[in-house]
């Protein structure tokens, strides 16, 4: 009733409320219900089998089981096919998701799904100027977009709404959701303890087509939390604590599950913000367990029904006591102190108050030229007042920031909120820039003009990831990533040899101050306001809605079947590149000024891992052509042998393919004649993505293996006709002076898995599914 009386908009709850044993999945889907009693009954059996305490990963995990009772379970080994509640997908990847619905011939979506406008705004000018902007640049992709949408039952958020994972926060995620989202980072709804994973287009098309979706049974590492938060560490600090632990790809294959009594010092949206981020350390997804912060956060965004109905199941949303992990972390919140990681990589930590002589004894730059808060890691409201809290105190000294500032809020709800609660007009006060609710910087959509491609420079974020170019393009920017506060405390000293919790600052009168630890609200005294209607309901019935793609689009392709695989082994490959060193989603498939061909595929192709270094020459886009000897682009040398008809390969190093979960660097090496992808190892998503378009990613038995292969060696993969799970295949490697040798290579696939790559993707396998029951 709370909610009905606030005069903040509401959806749809009267029919809850009267209902009340049928509680809905969101105010926007009033028909879809919360089936705890099923979750229950799963998690029932799955205990029962495995005679023993659960985590509460698992809980989760095998409650939404296709099949509980007969499901071969084995952490780290066996895969499972589970039922996710929900999708949803940014705009970026929801192009290429749409696009693969619509050729899987299906007249609608299985489960509830969205589609969030976010990143295709760029950082220019300012909010409405640049919202504007975008909406006249990206009208076709748009409204291609929203008429799928509503062709196809998926709810669509217009531009402006804010980012995915805070507008699935504030409305989708409860406690023991199953969610799949398009985008690396939707685990941050693990902040209210929900199972919510990143995956590629495809993966979220099986789950909209209503089959079993399958995942590697994770193991999962338990982080204990003992103490609490205070003063300048903020929950940012956790996970940028646990980045320099674990390492970039220290949580592949694992869930991180949070747990102990410091849990509690730490808000719902603090609790969002580590688990956000840890998609920076490779895991599956991270969770928090339901608890009193949660609760209080489900009854500020009007959802006290879904708090009320999780009460009644909590023993079902917290770990069992004696549940074993398989790697335990212990941090206690108490004697944790700020951090900042970088540059180039999340996992490089530091506390804050050493960044300064390490800065400079490695020759990094020390002045901040840009400081930028927000993103989708840290804009909730406590993220914006504590940074204000900052602001505010340098501005009664009569101070302003040395270096650029911007801000970046969540979501139209938080936007709204800020301005009505005067922390917008603080942060503009204090220099700041407040851009629209979208990615922004964070993900490349920066027209940045202050300084020269090339020129080396320092920024701070509180954003998630620091790659090589990913933020400006300029692979000279030395990107560090921390809290929302410690942004705005440097950036108001312009250095990286400040630390606020000692260091003193010159008043405009010329006295000396120190800045105080910023304190602010969890959530907002008083409602928050929603802002501007930005949600499209699909209507009832869509199937006279029609979905326009001009055969002359440059921004928008339908797609045609990849070629099946002829049953044949591969053989005499060539290399395209042998790639040196960290080769992330980013150096597949840059972003920034890419991401306007996302829906097409051939054009998007153009950007072919020309952000990898060729260990050959050491630089990028730059690969010898083996046919013609001559070097060129790598696209172009990938399009020659496509033209001449000639397979070929890449070899990678460790954690290939980290970062963002782009299916499009592993669509682009398929469209361009690419068949198998040789490395260490890989990042999860990655794998998963190229398994699904009838790649084949195999690591080496013998990772000293990577070195006996030479760029303009030829390899055959040997052992097709006999492919099966877990049983390696051979590689053999032609050199030029006619010698050659044999290597073993591994790989993850399971028996519907060669299925996709016989079939050439697994879409096609699911068609010819259909074709087979229908």
């Amino acid at each position: 009733q709370h909610a009905l009386n606030s005069g903040v908009r509401r959806y749809h709850v009267a029919p809850v409320l009267c209902q009340r044993a049928k509680v809905a999945m969101s105010h926007f889907e009033p028909n879809e219900y919360i089936n705890y009693e099923k979750l229950e009954k799963n998690i029932n059996i799955v205990r029962k089998r495995l005679d023993r305490p659960l985590t509460l990963s698992e809980k989760i995990v095998y409650g939404h089981l296709d099949d509980p009772a007969k499901q071969e379970i084995e952490r780290g080994k066996t895969y499972l096919r589970l039922r996710p509640d929900r999708v949803a997908m940014q705009d970026a990847t929801a192009q290429m998701a749409m696009l693969q619905f619509i050729s899987s011939g299906l007249p609608k979506v299985a489960v509830p799904s969205t589609i969030h406008c976010d990143h295709l705004i760029e950082a220019q000018s300012g909010g409405e100027k640049d919202l504007q902007r975008a909406k006249d640049i990206n009208q076709e992709v748009y409204n291609f977009l929203s008429t799928a949408g509503a062709k196809y039952g998926v709810g669509f958020w217009k531009p402006g709404s804010g980012i995915i994972h805070q507008i699935i926060l504030e409305n989708y995620s409860y406690p023991g959701v199953m969610l799949i989202g398009t985008d690396s980072h939707t685990p941050n709804g693990g902040g209210l303890g929900g199972i919510c994973i990143g995956v590629g287009g495809a993966d979220a098309v099986d789950v909209m087509a209503g089959i079993p979706w399958e995942l590697k049974c994770p193991k999962v590492i338990g982080v204990k939390l003992t103490g609490k938060l205070s003063g300048w560490t903020s929950p940012k600090d956790v996970i940028l604590k646990v980045a320099g632990i674990l390492t970039v790809k220290g949580g592949t294959g694992a869930i991180i599950e949070y747990h102990g009594p410091g849990v509690d010092s730490i808000s719902c949206t603090g609790m969002a913000t580590i688990c956000n981020m840890g998609a920076e350390i490779g895991a599956t997804t991270s969770i928090f367990p339901y608890n009193e912060r949660m609760k209080k956060y489900l009854g500020k965004t009007g959802r006290a029904d879904i708090a009320a109905l999780a009460d009644e199941f909590k023993q079902h949303l917290v770990p069992d006591s004696g549940c074993q992990y398989d790697q335990v972390i212990e941090i206690n919140l108490s004697e944790l102190k700020p951090h900042i990681n970088g540059p180039f990589t999340p996992d490089l930590a530091h506390p804050v108050s050493d960044i300064g002589a390490v800065a400079e004894k490695e020759g990094w730059p020390v002045d901040i030229r840009v400081g930028l808060i927000g993103s989708c890691t840290n804009s909730s409201y406590e993220d914006m007042g504590r940074s204000a809290a900052v602001a505010k105190q340098a501005l009664a000294h009569g101070l302003k920031c040395k270096s650029k500032f911007t801000i970046t809020p969540g979501s139209e709800q938080i936007r709204a909120t800020i301005e009505r609660d005067g922390y917008a007009k603080i942060l503009r006060e204090v220099g700041g820039l407040v851009l629209a609710n979208a990615c922004g910087p964070c993900i490349g959509q920066w027209d940045r003009k202050d300084i020269k491609k090339g020129e080396k420079n320092t920024i701070v974020t509180s954003y998630n990831r620091n790659f090589t170019g990913r933020n400006d393009a300029n692979p000279e920017t030395h990107a560090f990533v921390t809290s929302p506060e410690i942004v705005t405390a440097l950036s108001i000293a312009g250095t990286l040899k400040f630390n606020p919790e000692t260091d003193y600052l010159t008043a405009a009168d010329g006295k000396k101050f120190k800045l105080e630890a910023p304190d602010a609200d969890e959530l907002p005294k008083l409602e928050f306001d929603p802002g501007q209607d930005t949600y499209q309901y699909p209507p009832k019935d869509g199937s006279g809605q029609h979905v326009d793609v001009s055969p002359t689009s440059q921004r928008l392709q339908l797609l045609e079947p990849f070629d099946k695989w002829d049953g044949k082994d591969l053989e005499d490959m060539l290399i395209l590149i042998k790639v040196k060193g960290k080769c992330t989603t980013d150096h597949i498939s840059a972003a920034g000024p890419w991401l306007k061909f996302r829906g097409h595929l051939d054009n998007i192709s153009n950007n072919l891992l020309i952000g990898a270094i060729n260990i050959e020459n050491g630089k990028a886009n730059s690969v010898r052509n083996a046919l013609t000897q001559e070097f060129g682009p790598v696209p172009d040398t990938a399009r020659y042998y496509k033209k001449m008809g000639v397979k070929w390969a890449v070899i990678g190093d460790e954690n290939y393919g980290e970062g963002s979960s782009r299916e499009h660097a592993a669509l682009e090496p398929r469209h361009l004649g690419g068949r198998v992808i040789i490395t260490k190892s890989f990042a999860r998503i990655h794998e998963t993505n190229l398994k699904k378009q009838g790649l084949l990613p195999l690591t080496f038995a013998d990772p000293a293996d990577y070195n006996k292969i030479h760029p303009v060696d030829k390899l055959s993969i040997v052992g097709l006709k006999d492919f099966a799970p877990g049983k390696p295949l051979k590689c053999i490697i032609k050199h030029p002076n006619g010698s050659q040798e044999t290597i073993m290579l591994n790989h993850t696939f399971n028996e519907s898995q060669i299925e996709w790559f016989q079939a050439g993707s697994a879409l096609n396998r699911m068609k010819e599914l259909q074709q087979k029951s229908s």
